[in-house]
Order: C-alpha cells, then sequence, then structure tokens
C-alpha cells in the first residue's frame, strides 16, 4: 500500500486497512487543524485505489477498510460506488467501510446517492461539528455555519448511514467558552448522531491558532474550565441513543456513556471534578 505524505483515521478504525481514495483535506484551512498542511487535495484515479485494494486482499485479511484522506466524501457518487461495489464483491469479509465526510461533501450528495452508497456497503461516515457556535466556526475557518453542518448530517441520517461526530472542548477558549459548550450540545441536539466524539484542543505549532496564541489573542482552557465547559454542553445536550465518548489521547479526563440515559451520571462526573475529587491527565501523556 503506497501512501502520500501522513495518513489520519478516526480512533475507530485502528485496525482497519486504510486506503488513500483521495489525498489532503477538500477544506484544509481551519486554523487549529496542521493535518493536511503539506498536501493539495485531490481525488485518485479509481482504477488506481481498486488496483491497490486487490493488492491489500491478496496479502491481508481484514475485516474494517477506511477511505481516506480528509473528505474521501467527496469523491463523485459514480466513481465510489465503483470502489464500494468492487469491495462487496472482491471482499466479503469486509464487515464495514468508513469515510471522512465534510459537510459540504455531505451536501453535495442527495439523500438517494447516500442511500445507494449505504446499499453497497458504506456503514459510517465520520464528520467534524468542532463547534455549535457560529462564531467560533467563523474565527477557526471551519468553512460552514453551524446550520449548514447540522442539515448536511440530517441528509446523511435520513438516508440511514450511522454518523460519527466530533466535537471540541476549548475550540471557543477563555472569551467564547460559554456560547461553545451551550450550542455545541443544542447542534448535537438536533443532528441526534449515532456517535458523539468529544476531544479537547491542543494547539499545534505549525497551525494558525498558535499563532493567535503566543500573541496572547487567543487563551486555552485549564482542565478544570474544560470541566466546567464539558458540563455545560452535555446539560444543553438531549440526543437520545447517542453513544458518547470523551476518551481521546486529548481529553484530560475520561467519560463515556450512552444518552440520554448516562447523562446524568456523566454530569456528575464532572460535578466530581469540579471539586477536586478526580484526577485530571497530566499535559506530559496528552497527546493529538
Amino acid at each position: 500500500m503506497k501512501y502520500e505524505g501522513n495518513v489520519y483515521r478516526p480512533p475507530s478504525e485502528a485496525y482497519s486497512l486504510i486506503v488513500q481514495a483521495t489525498v489532503g483535506c477538500s477544506n484544509n484551512k481551519c486554523t487549529f487543524c496542521s493535518m493536511y498542511k503539506d498536501k493539495k487535495f485531490r481525488i485518485r484515479n479509481t482504477d488506481e485505489v481498486i488496483k491497490e485494494l486487490e493488492e491489500a486482499n491478496s496479502s491481508y485479511r481484514f475485516e474494517r477498510i477506511f477511505l481516506a484522506d480528509g473528505d474521501a466524501l467527496m469523491i463523485k457518487t459514480k466513481e465510489l460506488l465503483k470502489i464500494l461495489a468492487y469491495i462487496q464483491d472482491n471482499i466479503p469479509q469486509c464487515r464495514r467501510v468508513g469515510i471522512y465526510g465534510s459537510p459540504k461533501s455531505m451536501m453535495i450528495k442527495s439523500v438517494d446517492e447516500l442511500k445507494a452508497l449505504k446499499d453497497l456497503g458504506l456503514g459510517i461516515i465520520y464528520t467534524g461539528l468542532e463547534s455549535g457556535s457560529n462564531i467560533v466556526l467563523e474565527k477557526v475557518k471551519k468553512g460552514s455555519t453551524a446550520e449548514e453542518i447540522i442539515n448536511a448530517c440530517k441528509k446523511v441520517k435520513e438516508a440511514g448511514i450511522p454518523l460519527s461526530v466530533t466535537a471540541i472542548s476549548g475550540l471557543g477558549g477563555k472569551v467564547h467558552w460559554e456560547e461553545h459548550a451551550e450550542k455545541t450540545g443544542l447542534a448535537l441536539s438536533k443532528i441526534n448522531p449515532e456517535y458523539i466524539a468529544l476531544l479537547t484542543l491542543m494547539i499545534e505549532k505549525d497551525t494558525e491558532l498558535y499563532q493567535s496564541y503566543i500573541k496572547g489573542e487567543f487563551e486555552l482552557l485549564k482542565p478544570d474550565e474544560v470541566a466546567l465547559e464539558t458540563w455545560v454542553m452535555l446539560k444543553n445536550t438531549d440526543s437520545e441513543g447517542s453513544i458518547f465518548r470523551s476518551n481521546h489521547a486529548s481529553n484530560y479526563f475520561s467519560l463515556k456513556g450512552t444518552l440520554n440515559e448516562d447523562k446524568e451520571k456523566l454530569c456528575n462526573i464532572l460535578q466530581e471534578a469540579l471539586k477536586g475529587k478526580v484526577n485530571f491527565k497530566q499535559e506530559a501523556f496528552r497527546a493529538f
């Protein structure tokens, strides 16, 4: 398998075969992200992708496939269907195909197109909400408003494809933390995804946000402030059935449960953290 540059995947795709169906990210402007800054977004030739799948299938056994890079859903539906059809016909042991989808690529696809992708094995779409606040989304150059992201996610839900949505604690900094918390909770409620992943902001040196940080224009939240923000977010989240995880390497503390049944338990843990009864992860042990 040949890769261009660093390749990224969601934590839940750790044991998946990763195939670079696209290179880079279609937006690639987010101020907090450095993942694809060394690449210019392009869609790879379908025949090349299928050839790599064929070669991998002859050498390895895998049950999941993840189509990288940062927005492979941007591939034209006709070509993406060819890739999925090949997997379905020739790699019968594959139980799920996952993909990153930006709000824009989700909106480009019609519900019927998304249903067709689901019928040929597309089993999950990962997308970043990041924040439900338009103020925060504009500042971090997400490229979409909260309303646009919510509508895009609803299309995926209507098509019946499981959806994993990521939000980022601390992304509003100290100035916008409360709006970020409240509106992120409200946005997640409107989406009601199958999975909610909450990361905690870590600033990488080669990002635009880092420059704002060293100039004093952006202030990071402390661990207890992150706990309070998370508590406010959960209080504003009504997303029945969503599997909630905040156990990424970036998080100061681990939370996991299913909403809404575990919401009170999760909020109580956060209250204990605010009282100093929960140990926060040391900075040295956090990772991207």
